[in-house]
């Protein structure tokens, strides 16, 4: 597509879990994203194993998305092998973006991201208090919570989109199993996103939650997990857009 002067527009997808989706399928919904944005988010489980084999399968359908900017987070599967360092360089080497706990600007649009954890939302969030393990639990939350917050203090951008794998918000998580709530995120990640004028979040994990919420004062939510998007929305390929304002350069003269 032909870039708008006036906005942004990103394809957001999450929960490929090569190699569940692999080949011509992958290479397929890239061209689809690719062909109707300006840039291209993948929101974390790019992989099924955290195996390099699998993100090399993965970055292998890329070419058909490269015409755009790809940004992505990695996600818990991700990390499932313990080679998640070689998976996010695997897709770095193949023009991806991995942000973590770091951040990029496309065309005047400032993106952040972090993976985020677990821990619950609200009144019922995990609080640090007993075991040591436990408290170790919490703190991985606090964390990456301080993580997006740091990302998000250094963006100067008056158009600011996050990237995470675990949700910030209950809403996007609901339609899940109750007693697995707890594990898809943490309202403390949504704590940055309150502090920060932030214009959209995109995050996967929750496969059976819903597409979108909105925080305390907001900010849009989005769950763009590529199962959920193909339950909902069978006749169309699994992956949202959204337009973002860009900001327009003075004219000097």
């Amino acid at each position: 597509m032909q870039p708008s002067n006036d906005s942004l527009r990103i394809a957001a997808m999450a929960d490929l879990h090569c190699p569940r989706l692999e080949g011509a399928e992958l290479r397929s919904l890239f061209e689809y994203a690719a062909d109707g944005a300006d840039a291209m988010v993948l929101c974390g489980d790019l992989t099924d194993y955290g195996k390099p084999e699998e993100a090399r399968a993965l970055a292998a359908a890329l070419p058909a998305a490269r015409r755009v900017p790809v940004l992505a987070v990695l996600g818990n599967h991700d990390y499932e092998c313990g080679a998640q360092d070689q998976v996010e360089q695997i897709l770095k080497d193949h023009g991806v973006t991995v942000l973590n706990g770091t951040t990029t600007e496309i065309r005047g649009v400032g993106f952040a991201g972090v993976k985020g954890f677990a821990g619950g939302f609200g009144d019922r969030a995990l609080q640090p208090w007993g075991e040591p393990t436990l408290k170790q639990f919490v703190q991985e939350t606090v964390e990456e919570a301080l993580r997006l917050e740091s990302a998000l203090a250094k963006l100067q951008t008056s158009q600011r989109v996050v990237l995470m794998h675990y949700s910030p918000i209950l809403d996007t998580v609901l339609g899940e199993p109750a007693d697995i709530v707890p594990f898809l995120g943490s309202s403390r990640l949504e704590e940055p996103l309150n502090r920060y004028a932030v214009s959209a979040v995109f995050h996967g994990h929750a496969h059976h939650g819903s597409v979108e919420g909105r925080t305390r004062e907001g900010t849009p939510v989005y769950n763009v997990a590529v199962p959920l998007l193909r339950r909902l929305f069978p006749e169309q390929q699994p992956v949202r857009f959204l337009e973002v304002p860009v900001a327009k350069a003075p004219v000097t003269r």
